[in-house]
């Protein structure tokens, strides 16, 4: 069941050069910054309110991400549902039932992707929904 959007990733070459116009120009604060080992990527959680836009920046000038950036650029990345069972969810989402484990990413939360063929165009992700970090310590919106 999914209880909430808990973010959408933009994929970016160089977070402080993004942040010029997400931040200084859109005025959305920046709430937590995690550096993870796998993938070796740099997430930027800015406060949309009731959920974040995550700036994802690969770490390494190889690999998947460091790929899809010379492909096609910088731009959308994925959607991720806040649910109460991410490995259950993800399999559910998936096209065909497999998912890729990633614990303690982003928020130091668990994160599930369910990978496959991209439905709709979208790339889905699951993470472990919080009624306390997610909802009770939220303002939802932005003063």
């Amino acid at each position: 069941m999914i209880r909430r959007l808990d973010h959408v990733a933009v994929l970016v070459r160089d977070t402080d050069q993004a942040l010029l116009w997400f931040r200084d120009v859109l005025g959305l604060t920046v709430a937590l910054v995690d550096a993870v080992d796998v993938p070796p990527v740099k997430l930027t959680y800015l406060d949309c309110g009731n959920s974040y836009l995550q700036l994802v920046e690969p770490r390494e000038s190889t690999g998947p991400l460091a790929a899809l950036l010379d492909r096609n650029g910088e731009g959308f990345h994925h959607v991720c549902f806040g649910v109460d069972d991410p490995v259950t969810e993800a399999q559910a989402m998936s096209s065909d039932g497999t998912t890729q484990v990633t614990l303690g990413s982003g928020r130091g939360r668990r994160s599930v992707f369910a990978p496959g063929p991209i439905m709709h165009g979208l790339r889905l992700e699951c993470t472990e929904f919080n009624h306390v970090m997610d909802v009770a310590r939220s303002a939802g919106y932005l003063p």
